[in-house]
């Protein structure tokens, strides 16, 4: 069934919620910005067994944040922003349950499987989640990286959700045209991955009540998780409240 799934999204080293296709090297439109630190809210998630949750790096100057939430609640969230087959092993010391990678899989703009292997071997398809996170073009979607600046031509389509399952534990997806907008959930892709991921995958981008939680499970018949983020009181927003989702998530 599905659950809400929390996270502590990073940018220039504070806990922000922010406009996802607005974020570039000049800044990024800002919903929130906490007067907590990330360790914060791990602790917040630790105490209420909130799991698989993820922890996202928005660029540079995050560092020191990521490593101590990862560090209070250890295997208890997912790392992503910058991994690749260099430093994801650091992240997984330091805590992380599984490290998110997107952008490093891309070689010249084109999807590189010898990277995605590269990255399973070392760290195991247990502790792998590939963040398909993507843009709407012409009635499909596109993966997108650097940030969601730019598309790229790998379409998630069934076959490439089916092959790259094979490779990693979980999908998480970020549709990044609607993320921090607060307008609505892209329903057309929460149904694509229910009816074709064969892993847990998690959406996340537009929510903004209780009842989004409700049409997700609808649609994706209860396949897909979702992560609600600038729309949560503890992230500023008055749509819905952390209790609600903990309340949705013993319920299911």
């Amino acid at each position: 069934m599905t659950q809400f799934r929390p996270c502590i999204d990073l940018h220039d080293g504070q806990v922000k919620q922010i406009v996802g296709g607005s974020l570039n090297d000049s800044g990024a439109k800002t919903n929130f910005v906490s007067d907590r630190d990330a360790t914060y809210y791990a602790n917040l998630y630790q105490q209420h067994q909130l799991t698989g949750g993820h922890v996202i790096s928005l660029g540079g100057g995050n560092q020191d944040q990521a490593m101590a939430a990862l560090s209070a609640w250890p295997n208890g969230i997912q790392y992503g922003g910058g991994v690749n087959a260099n430093n994801a092993m650091a992240y997984i010391e330091a805590g992380a349950s599984h490290i998110i990678v997107t952008s490093w899989l891309f070689e010249n703009g084109q999807f590189s499987w010898q990277r995605l292997e590269q990255l399973r071997d070392l760290v195991g398809k247990q502790r792998l989640v590939l963040d398909l996170s993507c843009r709407q073009r012409n009635n499909s979607w596109f993966i997108a990286t650097d940030r969601w600046q730019t598309v790229t031509d790998t379409e998630i389509t069934p076959a490439n959700l089916a092959r790259l399952a094979d490779y990693c534990d979980e999908f998480l997806i970020h549709s990044a045209d609607v993320e921090g907008l607060q307008a609505g959930i892209d329903g057309a892709l929460v149904q694509l991955l229910g009816e074709h991921c064969t892993i847990p995958v998690t959406y996340a981008g537009g929510a903004r009540s209780i009842e989004d939680l409700e049409q997700v499970q609808t649609l994706s018949k209860g396949k897909v998780d979702l992560t609600i983020g600038s729309a949560l009181d503890i992230f500023g927003g008055s749509g819905i409240t952390l209790e609600q989702c903990i309340e949705w998530n013993q319920a299911h």
